[in-house]
C-alpha cells in the first residue's frame, strides 16, 4: 500500500471469499456520500461480487439482496447513513446515455459503485477509486489493484487500510468491520468481530500538519479537550482502579490514533419511543457519580504507554468560551443577524458572578460527556459496576455538578422534570450521608448554573455542527435544550440570565428560523 501526496495505491491477492470480504469492508468503511468506486475487469472477474460485499457491509446485513444491475442499469439502496447507487454500464451505448439514468445526480447525492466504468468516459469523476480485478493464483483467486488520486477519498482509503494493518498487528487482521458511529469530533468507532469475540475500534486521526490542522489543535488545547488517544487510556486505567466499569484496552497505537477496546455491549439505559430514561439505571448512574465525587482522586495518571497524563483543570476562560458559542453561532441562527457588541458585553457580564461561584467550589474528575449515549447497562455485573462508562477522554478537573447536570438534563433524550428532581435529590442525599461537610445548598445552586451553562453552549454548538461541520442531526435535539432552560431559568440564582434571554431571544425565536 502507498498513500502520499500522489494518492492511494494498493495491490492485493484475493485468494478466497474472506479476502474479498475484508477488502470490501476496508473500502466500505472509507466511503462517504459523493465517493465513486469504479470496478473494472473482464466478465467474471468478480466486480459484482465485490460490489455486493461492499453494499452488505454498508447495510450491516449479510443477507441483503443485491441483484446485478446488468439489465436495470442501476440499483439504488437508501441506507441509513447515505444512499448508494450500483451501476452496470455494460449495455449502454455511449457516455451520453448516463444522463438519462441519473448518473450525475447519483454522484452528487450518494456513494456510487460502477461496473464497466470505462464506458462512462469523461463523466467518471476524476477522484474516483479505481479497482482493477483480474485472475489470480488458484482456480478462484483474484488480483485487485486499487488506485485513487490525492484527495479526501484517498486519505480515507489509506486510513481504512491502516486500520486493517493495526488490527492485524493485534491478532485481529481477519476481523469483520462495521461502522458504529462518529461523534461531534473527528473520532469514529467501528464494531469488529472475530468469530464469537467482539471489540470496538476507536479511530482518532491526528490533525493535519497545516495551518487549519494547527488551528484545530490549538482550539482543542484551549478547550481542554483530548488531542490524541492517550487521555482515554489514562482515564480507562484510572476509573477501573476506582472500581468502575470501563472498556479494557486490548491494543493501542497512540502514534496513529488507533485503539482496540472491550465491547461492553448494546444494552443502554433508555427505552421506549421516543426514548426515555429507565429509572433504575439512571439512579445507578447518579450513584456512580456520587461515589466518584466522594473519592480522593489523583491529578496525574499513568497513560498506559509508559508516560503520565496531567489532568487539565477547567478555568474561567473555558467556561466563558463555551457560552460564547451562543453569541457566535446561536444568535445569528436564531435572529438572522450577528450578535451586537452590547448583547455580547451584557451576556458575559451576567455570567461573570455565576462563574465566580463555580470556580470557588470543589473540583473533581469531570467526565464532561456523561449522558445516555455514553452509559451502558451491564446486568451481569453487580453494584455500581452495572453501569458501563464510555467516552471519557475529555475528562478534566471541574465542578462535580457538571456531570450530574449532563445526566439529569440529557441533551439527547428528554428526562422528565420529576426524574430530574429525583436524580438530583438522590445524589445530594448520598453525598450528604457520606460527608457531613457536604454543602447541599451550594451544590444545588452550582447544578442550576452548570445546567444553564451546558444548554446555552449546546444551543450554539449544535448550530455550529450544522453550519460549519455539515452535521445536521444534532438539530433534532434543539427544542429540548430550550425546554431544559425553561425549567431552571426561574431559579433565583439564574434570574439575571432569564432577563437577558427574555429581552434578547424572545420565545417565538427560540425554535429557529421558519419555526
Amino acid at each position: 500500500m502507498t498513500a502520499s501526496g500522489t494518492g492511494f495505491a494498493l495491490a492485493i491477492d484475493l485468494c478466497d471469499e474472506d479476502a474479498t470480504r475484508r477488502l470490501a469492508e476496508d473500502i466500505a468503511l472509507a466511503l462517504r456520500a459523493g465517493d465513486v468506486v469504479a470496478l473494472a475487469g473482464d466478465l467474471g472477474a468478480g466486480k459484482t461480487t465485490l460490489a455486493r460485499a461492499i453494499l452488505r457491509t454498508l447495510a450491516d446485513d449479510p443477507d441483503l439482496e443485491v441483484p446485478s444491475p446488468t439489465f436495470t442499469l442501476v440499483q439504488d439502496y437508501p441506507l441509513r447513513r447515505f444512499a448508494v447507487f450500483h451501476f452496470d454500464l455494460y449495455r449502454i451505448g455511449s457516455p451520453e446515455d448516463l444522463v438519462e439514468i441519473g448518473f450525475d445526480e447519483a454522484c452528487r447525492s450518494g456513494a456510487v459503485l460502477v461496473e464497466w466504468p470505462d464506458k462512462a468516459g469523461d463523466l467518471l469523476p476524476a477522484d474516483a477509486l479505481r479497482v482493477d480485478l483480474s485472475e489470480g493464483a488458484g482456480p478462484d483467486g483474484r488480483r485487485a489493484r486499487l488506485s485513487a488520486p490525492a484527495g479526501r477519498f484517498s486519505e480515507r482509503l489509506a486510513r481504512s487500510a491502516a486500520i486493517r494493518d493495526f488490527l492485524a498487528g493485534a491478532g485481529w487482521g481477519g476481523a469483520a468491520r462495521r461502522y458504529l458511529q462518529g461523534d461531534a469530533s473527528t473520532r469514529a468507532y467501528e464494531r469488529v468481530r472475530l468469530g464469537e469475540a467482539g471489540r470496538i475500534l476507536m479511530d482518532q486521526p491526528a490533525e493535519a500538519d497545516d495551518e487549519a490542522g494547527r488551528s484545530r489543535v490549538a482550539a482543542l488545547r484551549a478547550a481542554k479537550l483530548a488531542e490524541d488517544t492517550r487521555p482515554f487510556h489514562a482515564f480507562a486505567l484510572g476509573l477501573a482502579a476506582c472500581g468502575f466499569s470501563v472498556p479494557e484496552i486490548h491494543a493501542h497505537d497512540p502514534e496513529r490514533g488507533f485503539m482496540l477496546i472491550e465491547d461492553l455491549g448494546r444494552e443502554v439505559c433508555i427505552e421506549g419511543d421516543p426514548p426515555a430514561p429507565v429509572r433504575e439505571r439512571y439512579r445507578v448512574a447518579v450513584e456512580v457519580l456520587a461515589a466518584l465525587h466522594g473519592m480522593d482522586l489523583p491529578t496525574v495518571l499513568p497513560d498506559g504507554t509508559g508516560g503520565t497524563y496531567a489532568i487539565p483543570r477547567l478555568e474561567r476562560r473555558n467556561l466563558v468560551a463555551e457560552v460564547t458559542i451562543l453569541l457566535d453561532w446561536g444568535i445569528p441562527y436564531l435572529l438572522g443577524r450577528p450578535t451586537t457588541g452590547e448583547e455580547r458585553e451584557s451576556f458575559l457580564a451576567v455570567w461573570e458572578p455565576l462563574f465566580d461561584e463555580i470556580l470557588a467550589g470543589p473540583a473533581t474528575w469531570c467526565l464532561r460527556d456523561y449522558h445516555s449515549p455514553n452509559i451502558l447497562w451491564l446486568p451481569e455485573r453487580e453494584g455500581l459496576r452495572r453501569l458501563g462508562i464510555l467516552d471519557f477522554q475529555d475528562a478534566a478537573l471541574g465542578h462535580p455538578a457538571y456531570d450530574v447536570a449532563s445526566l439529569a438534563q440529557d441533551a439527547r433524550i428528554t428526562v422528565p422534570a420529576e426524574i430530574e428532581a429525583e436524580l438530583l435529590a438522590h445524589y445530594v442525599a448520598l453525598r450528604a450521608a457520606a460527608d457531613p461537610a457536604f454543602d447541599a445548598a451550594a451544590f444545588r445552586r452550582a447544578y442550576m448554573i452548570l445546567a444553564a451553562q451546558r444548554s446555552t453552549r449546546l444551543v450554539g454548538q449544535f448550530v455550529r455542527l450544522l453550519r460549519r461541520d455539515g452535521k445536521p442531526g444534532y438539530m433534532r435535539h434543539y427544542p429540548r435544550l430550550w425546554e431544559y432552560l425553561g425549567r431552571i431559568l426561574g431559579e433565583e440564582v439564574l434570574r439575571p440570565l432569564k432577563l437577558w434571554y427574555d429581552a434578547r431571544v424572545p420565545e417565538a425565536a427560540r425554535s429557529g428560523p421558519g419555526a
